[in-house]
């Protein structure tokens, strides 16, 4: 079950803040109003006015910071090993790709769009409730081909040399073995995985306008575009920009060292 931590959000900071308002207004002039005639008893607060005076501002700033600033995700699957490992927690910065309001996605303010290599975190295109994160390969207008396991843009091979064996650990101990290669995508070089063993799903492609290709590092052992088409501007999250906590306790738990990682 996919939970909408945004419209919880923003339903908790608006009961909160209208209980607050109204009982600024309205209620609590009553209660003056009695305790100046003198009223035997005086009213007292109600409790619910008290949580929702002091958990509003609460509500409030966690909103801001998690719509316009930065939220953090967590990695369920394999899909972006060796750059992303099962048990990463992430941030995705919120604002490069435009403001947007939360809940209703639409964009108030344009800034950025997204780049080639950039990892960025969308909402899946056929469910839109379930958050997917992918490396953008091609953009609006680029010729996309991707045959036995060699990738093409624009009718040349993307650049990439062979490190070696990789050494899984931990819940991504299935890619024990892949070949680990080394990518370049404009400015950015990272690292794939590629099992020779594996079926190689062949795409030949043009990329819409307002539209992005995008694949996961873990070329096998990933469900992206070459799969179920485009991401459009307006399922777009954020991009993905550092790894802020590891936790796998297939792995012995925390891993320290990839902490405060920048993603490239």
């Amino acid at each position: 079950m996919n939970i909408d931590f945004a419209t919880i959000l923003v339903l908790l900071t608006f009961l909160s803040g209208m209980i607050w308002l109204l009982d600024s207004l309205v209620f609590s002039r009553k209660r003056q109003a009695e305790s100046a005639e003198g009223a035997e008893v005086t009213a007292k607060e109600p409790l619910i006015v008290d949580y929702a005076r002091s958990f509003f501002p609460i509500f409030l700033i966690v909103l801001i910071l998690r719509s316009f600033v930065a939220e953090p995700f967590r990695i369920p699957s394999a899909s972006m090993m060796p750059t992303l490992l099962i048990g990463d927690f992430i941030l995705v910065n919120k604002y490069e790709y435009g403001i947007r309001l939360p809940v209703l996605n639409n964009k108030v303010i344009d800034y950025k769009t997204p780049q080639r290599g950039e990892i960025i975190v969308f909402r899946y295109p056929q469910n839109p409730s379930i958050p997917y994160i992918k490396r953008v390969i091609g953009l609006p207008g680029d010729h996309i081909v991707y045959r036995d396991k060699v990738l093409y843009i624009n009718g040349k091979p993307v650049s990439r040399t062979q490190v070696g064996r990789y050494d899984a650990v931990g819940a991504g101990k299935m890619m024990d073995g892949a070949l680990l290669f080394e990518e370049g995508l404009g400015t950015v070089d990272h690292p794939i995985l590629i099992d020779p063993q594996s079926y190689s799903l062949n795409v030949d492609t043009m990329v819409p306008p307002g539209q992005y290709f995008v694949l996961g590092d873990n070329r096998d052992n990933s469900k992206d575009s070459r799969y179920w088409g485009f991401v459009p501007d307006q399922n777009l999250v954020g991009r993905a920009f550092m790894i802020w906590m590891n936790w796998d306790s297939r792995n012995g738990g925390i891993d320290w060292q990839r902490i405060g990682t920048i993603l490239q």
